[in-house]
Protein backbone atom coordinates (compact mmCIF):
# COMPACT_ATOMS: atom_id res chain seq x y z
CA UNK A 1 0.00 0.00 0.00
CA UNK A 2 1.64 3.23 -0.69
CA UNK A 3 1.93 5.73 2.00
CA UNK A 4 -0.88 8.43 0.86
CA UNK A 5 -3.57 5.71 0.65
CA UNK A 6 -2.04 4.41 4.08
CA UNK A 7 -2.61 7.79 5.12
CA UNK A 8 -5.76 7.98 3.95
CA UNK A 9 -6.74 4.55 5.30
CA UNK A 10 -5.83 5.78 8.85
CA UNK A 11 -7.41 9.02 8.38
CA UNK A 12 -10.87 7.91 7.80
CA UNK A 13 -10.50 4.81 10.03
CA UNK A 14 -12.78 4.63 13.26
CA UNK A 15 -10.52 3.71 15.72
CA UNK A 16 -12.46 0.99 17.94
CA UNK A 17 -9.42 1.43 20.46
CA UNK A 18 -7.73 5.00 21.09
CA UNK A 19 -4.88 6.21 22.99
CA UNK A 20 -5.59 9.70 23.76
CA UNK A 21 -2.52 12.31 23.57
CA UNK A 22 -1.16 14.00 26.66
CA UNK A 23 -2.54 17.64 25.03
CA UNK A 24 -6.32 16.35 25.62
CA UNK A 25 -8.02 17.26 28.39
CA UNK A 26 -7.17 16.33 31.38
CA UNK A 27 -9.19 15.01 34.99
CA UNK A 28 -6.29 14.48 37.15
CA UNK A 29 -2.66 13.30 37.42
CA UNK A 30 -0.98 10.67 39.55
CA UNK A 31 2.20 11.28 41.92
CA UNK A 32 3.35 8.21 44.17
CA UNK A 33 5.08 10.09 46.86
CA UNK A 34 8.61 9.25 47.48
CA UNK A 35 9.02 7.27 51.66
CA UNK A 36 11.94 6.08 53.68
CA UNK A 37 12.42 3.04 51.94
CA UNK A 38 12.56 4.31 48.85
CA UNK A 39 15.77 4.73 46.80
CA UNK A 40 15.62 8.36 47.72
CA UNK A 41 15.94 7.86 51.43
CA UNK A 42 19.49 9.52 51.75
CA UNK A 43 17.76 12.96 50.00
CA UNK A 44 14.63 12.47 51.06
CA UNK A 45 13.89 16.38 52.39
CA UNK A 46 15.49 17.53 48.87
CA UNK A 47 13.34 14.89 46.66
CA UNK A 48 10.11 15.51 48.49
CA UNK A 49 10.22 19.42 47.93
CA UNK A 50 10.49 18.44 44.01
CA UNK A 51 7.21 16.38 44.30
CA UNK A 52 5.48 19.36 46.19
CA UNK A 53 6.05 21.76 43.66
CA UNK A 54 4.93 19.79 40.99
CA UNK A 55 1.91 19.10 43.32
CA UNK A 56 1.37 22.71 43.70
CA UNK A 57 1.27 23.37 40.03
CA UNK A 58 -0.91 20.75 39.40
CA UNK A 59 -3.60 21.50 41.46
CA UNK A 60 -4.00 25.16 40.29
CA UNK A 61 -5.11 23.61 37.22
CA UNK A 62 -7.00 20.02 37.75
CA UNK A 63 -7.38 17.11 40.34
CA UNK A 64 -4.24 15.43 41.94
CA UNK A 65 -4.07 12.07 43.30
CA UNK A 66 -1.47 11.39 45.81
CA UNK A 67 -0.27 7.25 45.83
CA UNK A 68 1.84 7.28 49.43
CA UNK A 69 2.79 5.00 51.76
CA UNK A 70 1.28 7.42 55.02
CA UNK A 71 -1.03 9.21 54.31
CA UNK A 72 -1.23 11.76 56.88
CA UNK A 73 2.07 12.74 56.63
CA UNK A 74 1.67 14.10 52.86
CA UNK A 75 -1.50 16.01 53.56
CA UNK A 76 0.42 17.63 56.04
CA UNK A 77 3.32 18.51 53.55
CA UNK A 78 0.24 19.74 50.93
CA UNK A 79 -1.79 21.21 53.20
CA UNK A 80 -1.62 24.83 51.96
CA UNK A 81 -3.25 23.12 48.83
CA UNK A 82 -6.70 23.13 47.74
CA UNK A 83 -7.64 19.76 49.43
CA UNK A 84 -10.54 19.71 47.82
CA UNK A 85 -8.57 19.14 44.26
CA UNK A 86 -6.42 16.13 46.06
CA UNK A 87 -7.48 12.38 46.99
CA UNK A 88 -4.94 10.69 48.77
CA UNK A 89 -4.61 7.03 48.73
CA UNK A 90 -1.97 4.80 51.02
CA UNK A 91 -0.87 2.19 49.23
CA UNK A 92 2.79 0.15 49.81
CA UNK A 93 4.80 0.73 46.79
CA UNK A 94 8.90 -0.03 46.07
CA UNK A 95 9.49 3.35 44.18
CA UNK A 96 8.15 6.36 42.95
CA UNK A 97 8.12 6.91 38.91
CA UNK A 98 4.31 6.70 37.93
CA UNK A 99 4.58 7.37 34.39
CA UNK A 100 5.97 3.65 34.30
CA UNK A 101 3.89 1.99 37.15
CA UNK A 102 0.64 3.94 36.21
CA UNK A 103 -2.41 2.40 34.35
CA UNK A 104 -2.37 3.42 30.63
CA UNK A 105 -5.67 5.40 29.49
CA UNK A 106 -7.38 4.20 26.36
CA UNK A 107 -11.60 4.67 25.04
CA UNK A 108 -12.66 1.47 23.65
CA UNK A 109 -15.93 1.63 21.48
CA UNK A 110 -16.09 5.21 22.91
CA UNK A 111 -15.94 3.38 26.57
CA UNK A 112 -13.02 4.52 28.97
CA UNK A 113 -10.80 1.75 30.48
CA UNK A 114 -7.51 1.78 32.44
CA UNK A 115 -5.21 -0.55 31.32
CA UNK A 116 -2.87 -3.03 33.33
CA UNK A 117 -0.06 -4.11 32.22
CA UNK A 118 3.20 -5.50 33.87
CA UNK A 119 5.94 -3.30 35.04
CA UNK A 120 9.10 -5.38 35.71
CA UNK A 121 11.85 -2.69 36.99
CA UNK A 122 12.84 -1.81 33.49
CA UNK A 123 13.65 -5.39 32.21
CA UNK A 124 13.77 -6.53 35.75
CA UNK A 125 16.81 -3.88 36.82
CA UNK A 126 15.02 -3.01 39.75
CA UNK A 127 12.25 -4.81 42.21
CA UNK A 128 8.93 -4.09 41.18
CA UNK A 129 6.43 -6.19 43.09
CA UNK A 130 4.71 -3.98 44.95
CA UNK A 131 4.69 -0.85 42.19
CA UNK A 132 2.86 -3.87 39.66
CA UNK A 133 -0.17 -3.82 42.02
CA UNK A 134 -0.94 -0.43 42.31
CA UNK A 135 -3.07 0.42 40.07
CA UNK A 136 -5.15 -2.92 40.36
CA UNK A 137 -5.61 -1.41 44.07
CA UNK A 138 -6.62 1.83 42.96
CA UNK A 139 -9.64 0.08 40.57
CA UNK A 140 -10.21 -2.12 44.43
CA UNK A 141 -10.18 1.16 46.87
CA UNK A 142 -12.57 2.76 44.44
CA UNK A 143 -10.39 5.48 43.33
CA UNK A 144 -11.89 5.92 39.59
CA UNK A 145 -15.39 6.51 38.51
CA UNK A 146 -17.34 3.67 37.78
CA UNK A 147 -17.84 4.37 34.58
CA UNK A 148 -14.18 3.39 33.88
CA UNK A 149 -13.78 -0.22 33.40
CA UNK A 150 -10.36 -1.85 34.61
CA UNK A 151 -8.34 -4.21 31.88
CA UNK A 152 -5.71 -6.45 32.81
CA UNK A 153 -2.82 -6.65 30.54
CA UNK A 154 -0.05 -8.39 32.81
CA UNK A 155 0.84 -10.35 30.09
CA UNK A 156 2.45 -7.86 28.42
CA UNK A 157 5.34 -5.45 29.77
CA UNK A 158 4.45 -2.12 28.91
CA UNK A 159 6.08 0.93 30.19
CA UNK A 160 4.22 4.65 29.34
CA UNK A 161 7.40 6.19 29.22
CA UNK A 162 8.19 4.24 26.06
CA UNK A 163 5.77 5.39 24.20
CA UNK A 164 4.01 8.57 22.59
CA UNK A 165 0.56 8.90 21.16
CA UNK A 166 -0.84 11.49 18.64
CA UNK A 167 -4.81 10.40 20.04
CA UNK A 168 -5.00 9.48 16.46
CA UNK A 169 -3.91 5.81 15.93
CA UNK A 170 0.46 7.02 15.77
CA UNK A 171 2.38 5.82 18.55
CA UNK A 172 6.01 6.38 18.68
CA UNK A 173 8.54 4.42 20.55
CA UNK A 174 12.40 2.88 20.48
CA UNK A 175 13.70 -0.44 19.28
CA UNK A 176 16.02 0.03 21.89
CA UNK A 177 13.18 -0.46 24.93
CA UNK A 178 10.06 -2.15 23.38
CA UNK A 179 12.22 -5.11 21.98
CA UNK A 180 14.37 -5.63 25.14
CA UNK A 181 14.98 -9.44 25.77
CA UNK A 182 14.39 -8.97 29.53
CA UNK A 183 10.84 -7.23 28.72
CA UNK A 184 8.58 -9.03 26.10
CA UNK A 185 11.45 -11.01 23.96
CA UNK A 186 9.43 -10.68 21.40
CA UNK A 187 10.10 -9.26 17.27
CA UNK A 188 9.08 -5.91 15.89
CA UNK A 189 6.10 -7.62 14.29
CA UNK A 190 5.25 -8.72 16.88
CA UNK A 191 4.95 -5.82 19.10
CA UNK A 192 3.54 -3.98 16.65
CA UNK A 193 0.35 -6.52 16.95
CA UNK A 194 0.48 -5.90 20.68
CA UNK A 195 0.12 -2.22 20.16
CA UNK A 196 -2.90 -2.31 17.94
CA UNK A 197 -4.29 -4.48 19.74
CA UNK A 198 -4.09 -2.87 23.38
CA UNK A 199 -3.65 0.60 22.31
CA UNK A 200 -5.63 1.03 18.58
CA UNK A 201 -2.35 1.46 17.01
CA UNK A 202 -2.72 1.79 13.52
CA UNK A 203 1.12 2.26 12.20
CA UNK A 204 4.21 2.58 14.86
CA UNK A 205 6.91 5.35 14.64
CA UNK A 206 9.94 3.08 15.86
CA UNK A 207 13.69 4.87 16.82
CA UNK A 208 16.51 2.94 16.60
CA UNK A 209 19.25 5.71 17.32
CA UNK A 210 18.84 7.81 20.25
CA UNK A 211 19.97 7.44 24.36
CA UNK A 212 21.45 9.22 27.34
CA UNK A 213 24.05 8.45 29.48
CA UNK A 214 22.45 7.33 33.13
CA UNK A 215 19.63 6.26 31.28
CA UNK A 216 18.14 3.12 33.10
CA UNK A 217 15.31 2.72 31.14
CA UNK A 218 16.31 1.30 27.42
CA UNK A 219 15.98 4.61 25.85
CA UNK A 220 12.07 5.89 27.06
CA UNK A 221 10.70 7.66 24.37
CA UNK A 222 10.04 10.00 27.18
CA UNK A 223 13.65 11.19 27.18
CA UNK A 224 13.97 12.03 23.60
CA UNK A 225 11.03 12.92 21.05
CA UNK A 226 7.85 13.86 21.95
CA UNK A 227 4.32 14.74 19.91
CA UNK A 228 3.09 18.10 20.84
CA UNK A 229 0.16 17.93 18.49
CA UNK A 230 -0.56 15.90 16.20
CA UNK A 231 1.98 17.51 13.26
CA UNK A 232 4.88 18.72 15.65
CA UNK A 233 7.67 16.33 17.72
CA UNK A 234 9.65 18.02 20.18
CA UNK A 235 13.50 16.18 20.57
CA UNK A 236 16.75 16.24 21.67
CA UNK A 237 19.46 18.05 19.64
CA UNK A 238 22.93 18.37 20.56
CA UNK A 239 25.34 20.53 18.99
CA UNK A 240 28.29 19.74 20.74
CA UNK A 241 30.47 17.50 18.07
CA UNK A 242 32.79 16.51 21.61
CA UNK A 243 29.65 15.51 23.76
CA UNK A 244 29.24 11.48 23.35
CA UNK A 245 25.77 11.83 22.63
CA UNK A 246 26.11 14.02 19.57
CA UNK A 247 26.27 10.95 16.84
CA UNK A 248 23.58 8.59 18.15
CA UNK A 249 21.11 11.96 18.52
CA UNK A 250 21.57 13.40 14.94
CA UNK A 251 21.27 10.36 13.50
CA UNK A 252 17.51 10.04 15.66
CA UNK A 253 17.20 13.60 14.16
CA UNK A 254 17.33 12.43 10.36
CA UNK A 255 14.93 9.72 11.61
CA UNK A 256 12.82 11.74 13.04
CA UNK A 257 12.79 13.65 9.37
CA UNK A 258 12.19 10.78 7.89
CA UNK A 259 8.30 10.64 9.65
CA UNK A 260 5.31 12.52 8.01
CA UNK A 261 2.24 13.20 9.87
CA UNK A 262 -0.96 10.98 8.60
CA UNK A 263 -2.80 13.67 6.97
CA UNK A 264 -0.12 16.33 6.04
CA UNK A 265 2.54 15.49 3.48
CA UNK A 266 6.55 16.16 4.28
CA UNK A 267 7.75 16.36 7.47
CA UNK A 268 6.74 16.95 10.86
CA UNK A 269 7.09 20.74 12.50
CA UNK A 270 10.28 19.87 14.33
CA UNK A 271 11.24 21.97 17.28
CA UNK A 272 14.85 20.91 18.68
CA UNK A 273 15.51 21.06 22.28
CA UNK A 274 18.76 21.86 23.70
CA UNK A 275 20.65 18.90 24.71
CA UNK A 276 20.98 19.42 28.86
CA UNK A 277 24.43 20.43 30.22
CA UNK A 278 25.95 17.71 31.74
CA UNK A 279 24.63 16.77 35.58
CA UNK A 280 27.36 14.16 37.14
CA UNK A 281 26.67 11.92 40.13
CA UNK A 282 29.73 11.88 42.90
CA UNK A 283 31.27 9.14 41.27
CA UNK A 284 31.57 11.40 38.25
CA UNK A 285 29.34 9.24 36.29
CA UNK A 286 27.10 11.02 33.92
CA UNK A 287 23.07 12.03 34.64
CA UNK A 288 20.18 11.32 32.06
CA UNK A 289 19.43 15.20 32.39
CA UNK A 290 16.55 15.92 29.51
CA UNK A 291 14.39 18.94 28.42
CA UNK A 292 11.85 16.53 26.47
CA UNK A 293 10.30 14.99 30.03
CA UNK A 294 8.08 17.60 30.36
CA UNK A 295 4.61 16.99 31.15
CA UNK A 296 1.62 18.29 29.68
CA UNK A 297 -1.73 19.33 31.76
CA UNK A 298 -4.47 21.69 30.98
CA UNK A 299 -3.74 24.57 30.44
CA UNK A 300 0.09 24.81 30.66
CA UNK A 301 3.24 22.72 30.30
CA UNK A 302 5.57 22.13 33.26
CA UNK A 303 9.36 21.35 32.41
CA UNK A 304 12.37 20.15 34.26
CA UNK A 305 15.05 22.31 35.08
CA UNK A 306 18.30 22.26 35.69
CA UNK A 307 19.83 25.62 37.12
CA UNK A 308 21.35 25.51 33.43
CA UNK A 309 21.24 29.05 31.38
CA UNK A 310 19.73 26.55 28.88
CA UNK A 311 16.68 26.09 31.24
CA UNK A 312 14.85 29.06 29.48
CA UNK A 313 16.15 28.03 25.99
CA UNK A 314 14.01 24.84 26.56
CA UNK A 315 10.80 26.71 27.73
CA UNK A 316 11.21 29.30 24.89
CA UNK A 317 11.49 26.24 22.36
CA UNK A 318 8.67 24.62 24.06
CA UNK A 319 6.02 28.10 24.03
CA UNK A 320 6.95 27.67 19.96
CA UNK A 321 5.34 24.17 20.05
CA UNK A 322 2.23 25.26 22.93
CA UNK A 323 1.83 28.90 22.39
CA UNK A 324 -2.22 28.60 23.67
CA UNK A 325 0.00 26.97 27.71
CA UNK A 326 1.89 28.64 30.41
CA UNK A 327 5.18 27.14 30.20
CA UNK A 328 6.15 26.20 34.01
CA UNK A 329 9.64 25.37 34.58
CA UNK A 330 10.13 23.04 37.77
CA UNK A 331 13.92 22.41 39.44
CA UNK A 332 13.93 19.02 38.87
CA UNK A 333 17.83 18.27 40.08
CA UNK A 334 16.68 16.27 42.60
CA UNK A 335 14.74 13.83 40.44
CA UNK A 336 17.55 13.47 37.99
CA UNK A 337 19.33 11.73 40.70
CA UNK A 338 17.86 9.04 40.91
CA UNK A 339 18.00 9.04 36.63
CA UNK A 340 14.30 10.37 35.89
CA UNK A 341 12.68 13.46 35.49
CA UNK A 342 9.50 15.42 36.14
CA UNK A 343 7.72 12.99 32.76
CA UNK A 344 8.45 10.29 34.81
CA UNK A 345 7.11 10.71 38.18
CA UNK A 346 3.93 11.33 36.97
CA UNK A 347 0.93 9.79 35.16
CA UNK A 348 -2.44 12.18 33.55
CA UNK A 349 -5.66 10.81 33.04
CA UNK A 350 -8.25 12.53 30.54
CA UNK A 351 -11.24 14.54 31.34
CA UNK A 352 -12.77 13.06 27.76
CA UNK A 353 -12.38 9.43 29.32
CA UNK A 354 -13.31 9.63 32.89
CA UNK A 355 -16.41 11.15 34.23
CA UNK A 356 -16.40 13.62 36.61
CA UNK A 357 -15.16 13.88 39.34
CA UNK A 358 -12.71 11.79 37.83
CA UNK A 359 -11.38 10.66 41.41
CA UNK A 360 -13.49 9.70 44.74
CA UNK A 361 -12.49 12.01 47.60
CA UNK A 362 -11.17 10.34 50.81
Amino acid sequence: MSQANSKLKIQNSKLKIRMPAEWEPQSFVQLTYPHDETDWSYMLDEVLSCFDNIAKEIVKRQNLLVVCKNKEQVKERLKELPQDKITYIQIQTNDTWARDHGGISVFKKGKPYVLDFTFNGWGMKFAANLDNQITRQLFENNIFSRKVKYKNRKNFILEGGSIESDGKGTIMTTTECLLSDNRNNLSKIKIEKKLKKYLGAERVLWLSYGYLEGDDTDSHIDTLARFCDKNTIAYVKCEDKDDAHYEELKKMEKELYSFSPLAKEGTYNMIPLPMADPVFDEDGNRLPATYANFLIINGAVLVPTYNSPKDEIAKNQLQKAFPDREIVGIDCTALIKQHGSLHCVTMQYCTSLLTQPAVRRP
